[in-house]
């Protein structure tokens, strides 16, 4: 017997055991435009939105906006936006409906339905997921202007492909039509997300119109802001399980753990939700807690992503249950520590303390391999960061610099110890050449960090080479194995 899927229609059918929108949400309009509709959003951002939308303030909600790929669209617009929520732990599994996302659209099938629904007078927020990737930075870390999609924009600003290149458009639209201005809020896993997101738009804007980008520094707000929160990729298992538990079909449920996040600078000059009501921290200055997520938990991530896949561990709780890894992580954390501000409010011990436990929970089946990709564009921001900062001081980088050894030797291993297709990365091309080559540990390292721009102009570039390639020696020679018995006893 088919059966039938959860939407607006079948809502009312949902078991008093699982929660449902808590309004009418025909009552609901769009105050927020969001691009890069994947999993993260809607297990955070979305759920935040839809706490609000439940006091009775309908002004703010979504238009979720996919910039690739139709699948989300696909299989939540038959469901009228609707999908479950699974919150697990040890303890069990806690389903919720939820009913913030009014609209689906992707960019690349119709630019110009997203172009409309961003110039929406209504639209107060425009938010983004959209990695790291998406901004489009050079190895210098500015705007990529001699990339080929940038170029597209600026010749073809109706019918843009890139991030840049929508806001700068609808920015244009708005402009002409009189209507107030949006803040952009960057949700992604970036330092100073929004001063970076200003920065590369208004790069793009002096590209494309002086005047535009005038009105950009002048009346566009870019708060930044730190999310956290564990949302591994939905299995065929997570939708028949909590399809049988909803005795209807969702096409697209999303499952986390119950630890939830978010610290958003407070500067919306054109309104915003009261999000602040349901545990959003709203402050002055984001950069401390998003510097402690960064390198805490985004920082320890790689590390056992990359360390767990050379070990042959499938999730993150498997690959922490790993004694030696385990003892490396409290080894990166102790090299971190004293790099976070010490006067900023942060609490790191009771972080790690939460940390541990998140990553032990086994309920939360998120994949190394997930975690592994695009490790060029995360490691500067994750690792390289903390590394250089130490270096400086003369300070041990042992543990830090074992995480781009373990990336560079993961990257090597696929195809034979590994899967070739197991993650993929931007600088694949690159590091084909370089890999096949089969160069000695330190040219290895060498030359994957300049294809990386990862130590480009840096002083203390040569220290921390010579830590990678003493690790990636390492782990060719004993395993990974090797590698982390070798930083036994090593702390920070």
């Amino acid at each position: 017997m088919t059966m039938a899927r959860l939407s607006n229609r079948t809502l009312v059918g949902v078991p008093k055991t699982v929660a449902r929108p808590a309004y009418d949400r025909s009552t609901v309009v769009p105050g927020i435009v969001h691009l890069g509709l994947g999993a993260f959003h809607r297990a955070h951002q979305a759920v935040f939105v839809d706490d609000c939308l439940g006091t009775g303030d309908g002004r703010w909600g979504i238009v979720g906006a996919s910039l690739r790929s139709a699948d989300t669209r696909d299989a939540l617009a038959p469901q009228d936006g609707l999908y479950t929520l699974a919150v697990k732990d040890g303890a069990g599994e806690r389903l919720r409906v939820i009913g913030s996302i009014l609209s689906l659209l992707v960019a690349p099938e119709n630019p110009a339905a997203l172009l409309d629904a961003l110039c929406d007078p209504g639209v107060k927020i425009v938010t983004l997921t959209v990695t790291e990737k998406a901004y489009m930075r050079n190895a210098a870390g500015d705007l990529d202007s001699a990339h080929a999609d940038i170029a597209w924009d600026l010749s073809n600003p109706a019918a843009p492909r890139t991030v840049h290149g929508f806001l700068a458009e609808a920015i244009a639209r708005r402009r002409s039509a009189g209507s107030e201005p949006f803040t952009v809020l960057s949700c992604d896993n970036l330092p100073a997300n929004g001063a970076t997101l200003r920065r590369l738009l208004l790069a793009f804007a002096k590209l494309r119109d002086a005047g535009l980008a005038s009105f950009v520094e002048r009346e566009i707000a870019f708060p930044s802001s730190m999310v956290d929160r564990i949302v591994p990729a939905t299995t065929v298992s997570d939708r028949e399980r909590i399809s049988e538990a909803l005795a209807l079909e969702d096409a697209w449920p999303v499952s986390t753990e119950p630890f939830l996040q978010w610290v958003i600078e407070d500067h919306f000059p054109s309104g915003r939700p009261a999000w602040e009501a349901f545990g959003v921290e709203m402050i002055r200055d984001v950069r401390p807690f998003e510097e402690m997520k960064l390198r805490l938990l985004n920082g320890a991530h790689s590390g056992i992503a990359y360390l767990g896949v050379l070990a042959g561990h499938e999730t993150v709780a498997e690959s922490f249950g790993d004694p030696a890894i385990r003892a490396f992580v409290s080894g990166l954390w102790g090299e971190v520590i004293p790099t976070l501000p010490r006067d900023a409010g942060l609490r790191p011990d009771a972080y790690v303390g939460d940390l541990t436990t998140r990553f032990d929970n086994p309920a939360i089946r998120h994949r190394t391999a997930q975690i592994a990709l695009d490790g060029s564009q995360k490691l500067p921001q994750r690792i390289l960061a903390t590394a250089f900062e130490r270096a400086r001081e003369g300070a041990a980088i042992d543990h830090l610099m074992l995480v781009p050894a373990a990336w560079i030797a993961a990257c090597e291993a696929r195809g034979k110890a590994l899967a070739a297709g197991l993650f993929s990365d931007p600088l694949d091309a690159e590091l084909a050449t370089i890999l096949s080559a089969q160069p000695s540990a330190q040219e290895t390292v060498q030359r994957v960090f300049d294809a990386a721009g990862f130590t480009t102009g840096r002083p203390d570039a040569p220290k921390l080479i010579e830590r990678a390639a003493r690790h990636l020696g390492a782990i060719r020679t004993g395993g990974v194995s090797a590698a982390l018995e070798a930083l036994k006893g090593k702390q920070s």
